[in-house]
């Protein structure tokens, strides 16, 4: 038993300017000694259930270990192996482990390699991401992912590289820019590998005006081999491909110059028996179809599954999910492939639980929809007409002549894009599911006045409040919930804490395996959702956990913390969440373990003293919008944060106009992921400061702490 922690600089080594920042630590004893392989050097990782190669575990897409050594009848005897302390940042990714090495990417993109066996780092590879980022630092939060494939790893960038890094040493073998630097897109999906070839998607639609894409690269070389637009572009400036053609019918006005969205930021599956890569195309940018499209049309490929030819990226299928989406709704969460039986005949289907609420069930040779039902309150359509494949909307839904719509669920989605899982044992799929209304209307927005808010800040040509009062007991609720995919049907659910939960993963030994916000890391039995196992890892638990063996031995691992939209809604949380405190751990277990975690000392945050405060409601106002559109991201709604970033309210800084200057001007804190806001003036600075200590003057007058 080894319990292990480390400080990054121990090992960084800089080996010049030219050299990439890792270091080698005993490769070659390591490989040696624990590195031994379950399967031929000639043998494909990806094809060995002994590995875990891709973000949901094979190109299925199913968060699925075919492993049973660890059931749910010795589950109880699970114990932790071995934990490695990280850095500060984002740790809410999904871990790979490749014959005995475990590789994992956290904050912005920082790569490592870990003795899957022994929990020693290998070696670390920074692309010091924050300082190339410029202005894309502003939105998003750190990498949730990475690929491997033919003996390389492969990770997206903050600021918009696709880099292919040798996974024997942590070398760069190549980089791509596949982003523009001067705009505000960036990359925090996972890669995806597949038959020789990379793919990579991006963010950013959602303050900014973007318009979607994803490129395919050689895996080998890292040169681009095609590229699919998802929305069109200018007419004047011609087509790229038919597809675009056709798209270009279903949109009205200059829809060009709000860019369009559509951005491909998560979802991406590859379909080995039709040699298709599947899309999950995002929301439209901004969200209001009456603005970015005079309100007529599908305004296709929002919001949609779109398929491809695998080798020329050519256009195959599509199935659009929310037509004239309006709603911060998209297609972007995962989409799981599997062989059903439906109605006595065999069906390749694709499954997926996208923002909206509902189960889609569709056949991945064809894109038709095959049966779509709710799995949680749904108030913006009564159902989906299977003869048309189209919604049955709400009239009220499109928040028309003035009129406020409580929208179930909201933009944050019925299941974000923590994946679900699928067992080809059980036939269920597991959901982290959410339940949480927003209200929506348009007042004071049209068209003809509407521009969006400058500084890469959040603007989607509407008015959400994501914090409805009375909106009933669900609200801000969240649950696990087995679903059978035939029937559509819900078989049993567990409820978790709070509007926010954990990743699945499923395995062949009967088991299903989620974290909470509330610190523990549990196993349910697959067929019935008893809880069969528990650990305290006194951290949030919401990435998703892998699966894999080392010399016939089954592992589970899992990254703690809390990270990423989450964090954004901290006044709806439980549970109290500190970016400073809170442990960010890797986690091993296995059966016999007897690893224990340091004992965890509780530090509550408090409102910071503030003597000379006094109240200004205009100067405060004034501090809230601009803080809404590009603060609350990552430091929360109503500044109340929940684990991305400090809780300003706790913050001597704010109170010091020099300091406060220094942090978001002149960005002394970039390197941490604290962007620079360049263009504020000393009123805006001024407005921010008196908007957070007014916030952290209401906490003091309540008799609890809030957070």
């Amino acid at each position: 038993m080894i319990i292990s922690n480390f400080t990054p600089s121990v090992f960084r080594t800089n080996l010049g300017r030219a050299a990439p920042r890792f270091v080698l630590a005993m490769i070659a004893a390591a490989c040696l000694s624990t590195c031994t392989t379950d399967t031929p050097e000639a043998a494909d990782p990806a094809q060995d259930a002994a590995n875990w190669t891709g973000f949901g575990g094979n190109s299925d897409e199913q968060h699925y270990s075919a492993l049973d050594q660890i059931d749910a009848d010795n589950v109880g005897e699970l114990g932790l192996v071995w934990s490695m302390d990280l850095p500060q940042q984002n740790s809410v990714s999904a871990p790979l482990a490749v014959d005995g090495v475990l590789y994992t990417a956290t904050g912005y993109s920082v790569v490592r390699a870990i003795d899957a066996v022994t929990g020693k780092l290998l070696w670390e590879y920074d692309p010091q991401v924050p300082e190339a980022a410029g202005r894309k630092l502003r939105q998003g939060w750190g990498i949730r992912g990475l690929a491997y494939g033919e003996g390389r790893l492969y990770v997206g960038t903050h600021d918009g590289r696709l880099l292919g890094i040798n996974a024997k040493d942590g070398t760069l073998a190549w980089s791509a820019q596949t982003l523009p630097k001067d705009n505000a897109s960036f990359i925090s999906g996972p890669a995806r590998y597949f038959d020789g070839k990379v793919i990579i998607g991006f963010g950013g639609g959602d303050v900014s005006d973007v318009r979607g894409y994803v490129t395919a690269y050689d895996a080998k070389t890292g040169s681009q081999l095609w590229r699919f637009w998802t929305v069109p572009g200018n007419p004047s400036d011609g087509f790229e491909n038919k597809a675009m053609e056709m798209a270009a019918k279903t949109w009205a006005g200059e829809w060009w110059k709000y860019g369009g969205g559509g951005t491909v930021w998560n979802a991406m599956t590859y379909d080995r028996s039709t040699n298709s890569m599947i899309l999950g195309v995002g929301n439209g940018s901004p969200w209001n179809h009456k603005i970015r499209s005079e309100g007529k049309g599908d305004n296709l490929f929002l919001a949609s599954i779109v398929a491809l030819d695998a080798d020329t990226g050519e256009y195959k299928w599509h199935y659009q999910v929310n037509p004239g989406e309006s709603w911060d709704y998209n297609a972007s969460m995962d989409m799981e492939l599997a062989d059903l039986d439906i109605g006595g005949q065999q069906r390749k289907v694709l499954m997926t639980a996208p923002k909206n609420g509902f189960f889609y069930v569709i056949d991945r040779t064809t894109g038709k929809l095959i049966s779509a039902e709710p799995f949680v309150k749904v108030s913006w359509a009564s159902k989906i007409d299977l003869k048309t494949g189209r919604p049955v909307e709400n009239p009220d839904a499109r928040y028309a002549d003035g009129k406020t719509f409580t929208m179930w669920p909201g933009p944050v989605g019925a299941h974000t894009w923590l994946p679900m899982a699928y067992n080809p044992k059980t036939r269920l799929v597991y959901i982290p599911a959410i339940e949480m209304a927003t209200s929506y209307n348009d007042v004071g927005i049209e068209r003809k006045n509407w521009k969006r808010t400058p500084g890469n800040a959040v603007d989607g040509g509407a008015n959400p409040n994501f914090v409805v009062p009375d909106a009933g007991p669900t609200n801000a609720t969240s649950a696990l919930i087995a679903w059978d995919p035939v029937t559509q049907k819900q078989v049993w659910k567990v409820p978790t804490p709070g509007p926010w939960n954990g990743g699945i993963m499923t395995t062949a030994g009967n088991l299903v395996f989620q974290g909470r916000i509330d610190g523990t890391f549990d196993a349910y039995a697959a067929d019935t959702g008893k809880k069969v196992w528990s650990f305290a890892a006194q951290a949030p638990v919401t990435a998703p956990p892998i699966s894999y063996s080392v010399n016939g031995k089954q592992y589970v691992t899992v990254i703690t913390g809390m990270g990423t939209s989450g964090s954004a809604f901290g006044t709806l949380l439980p549970v109290s969440i500190d970016y400073r405190t809170q442990a960010r751990r890797i986690l091993t277990f296995a059966i016999g373990g007897k690893g224990t975690l340091p004992k965890q000392v509780a530090t509550p945050v408090e409102p910071v003293a503030d003597p000379d405060y006094t109240a200004d409601a205009a100067l405060e106002l004034q501090g809230l919008m601009k803080f809404a559109r590009q603060c609350a991201v990552c430091h929360g709604v109503d500044a109340i944060a929940a684990g991305h970033a400090p809780d300003l309210r706790a913050s001597s800084v704010p109170l010091d106009a020099a300091a406060f200057a220094s942090v978001v001007r002149d960005g002394i804190l970039v390197p941490n992921g604290m962007p620079r806001f360049e263009e504020y003036t000393d009123a805006d600075l001024a407005a921010v400061r008196q908007y957070i200590r007014a916030e952290a003057a209401k906490w003091r007058t309540t008799a609890k702490p809030q957070k």
